[in-house]
């Protein structure tokens, strides 16, 4: 694992002393403007989107909101584990089918829902009409992707390896991802290696590490073998690398509470072809499938603001950008346009 990320660090390297020649005019290759807000009810607290096989959308925002689900052209259909004030009002409340506070959620080919709640330490399923199906205890949670067969991997604040994949028993089946060592100091690595989780339709798992100095994704299948690298070492990249790698040394000594500042905010998986698309606040790195650097570009709503990415949903034509407290936009996909 470590000699495949060895490789993929040299590849960048080389893509990066290329672009220093040229100057920060080949890093960035536009600027990105929204072409409009989606799902204008999400906002404050935005934690996840997802796109189902029912052509559905499912939008996570915590606490108080729960899985906000919204049809094809962004009309809002219900709600599934709204707390029990703001469920009641829409009639369909109960403690038991709440959620304390989602960190993340998924949504399987049947259409059930699950959510990583991190208040109440499960990890919850959902029937499509919101009715509580089964629970499992899972503490620390941070993010959660459902695969085939009823198993959901998950990532956590306090474990020694990235991905735990829980069977459809509720059982942990597996766990894999040595941490990577930045540090003399077992816990600086543990939060280093802090990330959230993704799948796509063919079982891959993808891990984006949120504050690894060069921004990380790293793809598995589905057992925990790696087989690719996506990483950021261009001159964009440099500044909040370096400040990283002193920060590190700056905490190595001292007993203060850690605290890093996240590189990767956010990723995203194209589910068709494996492109993968970085989120680093407002900018935006394109990979192909191979790992290779694609594309950077700088994003904003409409309006201008700078759109600090927390969720990515990549689709086939566009790519859906969500930022808290700012919501959810829509950008044309700029690898598409001829």
């Amino acid at each position: 694992m470590r000699k495949l990320l060895a490789g993929s660090v040299l590849v960048a390297v080389v893509v990066c002393l290329v672009g220093a020649l040229w100057g920060r005019a080949a890093e960035i290759d536009a600027d990105l403007w929204a072409s409009r807000r989606w799902f204008p009810s999400i906002g404050p607290g935005l934690r996840a989107v997802r796109h189902g096989a029912n052509g559905n959308y499912y939008v996570l925002a915590s606490p108080g909101v729960g899985v906000a689900i919204f049809d094809s052209n962004g009309k809002q259909l219900s709600v599934i584990g709204a707390s029990a004030p703001a469920a009641g009002a829409a009639g369909n409340a109960s403690d038991a089918g709440s959620i304390g506070f989602g960190e993340d959620c998924d949504v399987d080919a049947k259409g059930d829902v699950y959510v990583a709640d991190s208040a109440k330490n499960l990890i919850s399923e959902f029937a499509p009409d919101g009715k509580p199906l089964r629970s499992f205890p899972a503490s620390s949670l941070l993010s959660l992707a459902v695969l085939p067969e009823g198993e959901v991997a998950v990532t956590k604040m306090q474990e020694t390896h990235h991905v735990t994949v829980y069977g459809a028993d509720g059982k942990v089946s597996r766990e894999f991802g040595d941490l990577e060592s930045l540090s003399s100091r077992a816990d600086i690595d543990r939060y280093l290696n802090l990330g959230r989780v993704a799948a796509d339709p063919q079982g891959h798992i993808y891990y984006g590490f949120t504050y690894m100095p060069e921004p990380l994704v790293r793809k598995y299948d589905r057992f925990g073998n790696a087989s690719q690298e996506f990483v950021f070492v261009g001159v964009d990249a440099y500044p909040e690398a370096s400040a990283t790698r002193k920060a590190i040394v700056r905490q190595e000594d001292s007993d203060k509470p850690l605290a890093f500042h996240p590189i990767l905010t956010a990723f995203g998986v194209d589910p068709v072809e494996g492109d993968v698309w970085m989120g680093l606040h407002n900018t935006l790195v394109h990979f192909d499938k191979d790992g290779i650097r694609r594309s950077e570009y700088q994003v904003y709503t409409q309006k201008g603001t700078p759109l600090d990415a927390a969720v990515i949903l990549v689709e086939e034509n566009r790519l859906l950008i969500g930022s808290d407290p700012l919501g959810i936009y829509e950008f044309r996909r700029p690898d598409r346009i001829r």
